[in-house]
């Protein structure tokens, strides 16, 4: 971060430490304010009735697959802000090591986020889709494809326009 004062320019990285942060390559909200009005319309839609703990367990891990920063910023601040523990949110990353940690329900929404997140084979497995379907009920269980669905748009904006982490605060955009 650069700051000007006097015609002055001191570079915080330099009394910090810290990498300089990037610009954002684009505000797409900006220039595309009806997409972004839209995309607000869907996450919106795409919660309802989801626990808002596990909504935010999907959004991160699918953030974490996607390497978007801005977002596993944004919902992992969101996440904290809806009671989920410290503990919880850093286990995430290596999930199936730490299943202890989540419930069965949370394990088979986790493993359908990774499912509908990486693509590789070009569909979702059965067995993933099943243990799923297992744990939600049909209304329930097209929300939470939804709200994966959603996090994954989000992420790809995030990471194409490389929209900046470390300045978002619960509830901002909620």
């Amino acid at each position: 971060m650069t700051t000007t004062t006097d015609d002055t320019t001191t570079d915080d990285t330099k009394t910090t430490g810290y990498a300089a942060e990037p610009p954002v390559r684009l505000n797409w909200s900006q220039h595309a304010p009806e997409v972004y009005k839209a995309m607000l319309r869907l996450d919106t839609a795409a919660r309802r009735g989801l626990d808002p703990k596990l909504y935010e367990l999907v959004k991160i891990r699918a953030s974490q697959l996607n390497h978007c920063a801005f977002c596993l910023d944004m919902h992992t601040k969101d996440a904290l802000a809806a009671g989920e523990s410290v503990e919880r949110i850093v286990q995430l990353g290596a999930w199936e090591e730490s299943r202890h940690f989540y419930t069965e329900k949370e394990l088979a929404a986790i493993e359908l986020t990774e499912a509908v997140t990486v693509l590789t084979d070009g569909f979702v497995p059965d067995e993933v889709y099943e243990k799923a379907a297992a744990h939600f009920e049909e209304a329930e269980l097209a929300q939470l494809i939804s709200a994966i669905a959603v996090i994954n748009t989000w992420n790809r904006f995030g990471v194409t326009c490389r929209m900046t982490p470390g300045h978002y605060r619960p509830g901002q955009h909620g």
